[in-house]
């Protein structure tokens, strides 16, 4: 195994009131293990879309509206997330033009739901983890 060591800049983050360094002094890179995962690192795009998505705080309240609800008419989002049918009908189309949301019209209304259990999985475990020791389920 080749084991490159280089130095790298010093900064200090204050974290709990005790001062750390992010950063190691020395890095330690191994060129097996890099370039392993360099070959399987798949392309990352179509995550950072999801996320770019998904990082409007109206866009996520809607999908955990979705993740408690299977599906909601435009007006009962609109409701919930305390805007216009058009503003809530942008952001919804949005979710749907990502590929997160779906949309079926019945008679006059239309209702959306996530696209399929993935989102949902994502969306929960996000709002799990950013609540994590907080010792607050619903946030």
């Amino acid at each position: 195994m080749h084991i490159l060591y280089l130095q790298s800049n010093e900064y200090l983050n204050e974290v709990s009131s005790v001062k750390v360094k992010d950063t190691c002094e020395i890095t330690v890179v191994h060129e097996e293990v890099v370039e392993t995962v360099q070959k399987n690192l798949p392309d990352v795009s179509g995550m950072v879309q999801i996320f770019k998505a998904l990082a409007d705080e109206t866009r996520l309240k809607i999908a955990y509206a979705l993740t408690l609800e299977e599906e909601m008419c435009v007006c009962d989002v609109a409701a919930v997330i305390g805007a216009s049918n058009a503003t809530a009908s942008h952001h919804l189309r949005y979710l749907r033009e990502h590929a997160l949301a779906k949309s079926e019209r019945k008679g006059k209304m239309v209702y959306y739901s996530l696209s399929d259990s993935h989102v949902s999985d994502l969306v929960r475990i996000t709002h799990e983890h950013a609540n994590e020791g907080k010792g607050n389920e619903h946030g």
